[in-house]
């Protein structure tokens, strides 16, 4: 062996042997609060899986940019001037299905939650929460989950059960969907399903797409509460 590379073999062997880091998750803020935006930003940019890569003032301008700016996750303030929170989600997820929206409120404001979700949000947040429960709640929709209280979650389940019996009907959902949806029902986060039942994430996403096409929903949550009415 070429003895001038002897003292090189440890640096080459750790370099070969570093691990991949895996991609960090990408975070837009909508919030009026100038203060409040820059702090959660700066919160957010502390830890190196996750990235802020937009933030707006407003929802129309958010509405503007967003689809090029192609975030995992908006933390959307419910209260916003002109078009609210509600109204910001609903276009939102119009223009971008698989994105995942996570609300901002100052407090448990029950109605304005219920309408976010039916809206089309993953869940939402206390803007009192710490970080550690905030990249929680980031990291957590991105796995399939929907951070929120039992009581909402019934508020919306209660919403969904309203649907006709002939709506329910005319939906035609393949033995494999019907089993994704069985997954989401049960809590299970999108790895958990993809383990649980062979497939790749790509196919998951698939089914999952599609799943939403037939119920005419835009999130998890919207999915299995309309599942669960059946």
């Amino acid at each position: 062996m070429n003895t001038m590379l002897e003292p090189m073999l440890p640096d080459l062997i750790k370099i070969g042997k570093t691990p991949i880091q895996p991609k960090a998750i990408r975070v837009a803020i909508v919030e009026d609060d100038a203060g409040v935006r820059a702090e959660l930003a700066e919160r957010i940019a502390l830890n190196p899986s996750y990235s802020v890569v937009r933030s707006f003032p407003d929802a129309e301008s958010a509405l503007e940019d967003l689809p090029r700016s192609a975030p995992d996750v908006v933390l959307m303030d419910i209260h916003l001037p002109g078009m609210d929170g509600v109204e910001c989600v609903r276009r939102l997820k119009g223009l971008m299905p698989r994105v995942h929206v996570i609300m901002l409120t100052v407090c448990e404001d029950g109605n304005r939650l219920f309408k976010s979700l039916s809206a089309g949000a993953s869940g939402y947040l206390l803007k009192r929460s710490g970080s550690a429960q905030l990249l929680s709640a980031i990291r957590e929709v991105c796995e399939g989950g929907a951070p929120m209280t039992p009581e909402i979650a019934r508020r919306v389940i209660q919403r969904f059960r309203q649907i006709s019996a002939t709506e329910a009907a005319a939906v035609k959902l393949t033995p494999r969907e019907q089993e994704i949806l069985e997954q989401l029902s049960k809590g299970f986060r999108y790895k958990e399903i993809v383990e649980n039942l062979g497939i790749s994430f790509g196919t998951l996403h698939s089914y999952i797409s599609k799943v939403y096409e037939k119920l005419h929903v835009h999130s998890r949550t919207e999915a299995v509460v309309k599942y669960l009415s059946f």
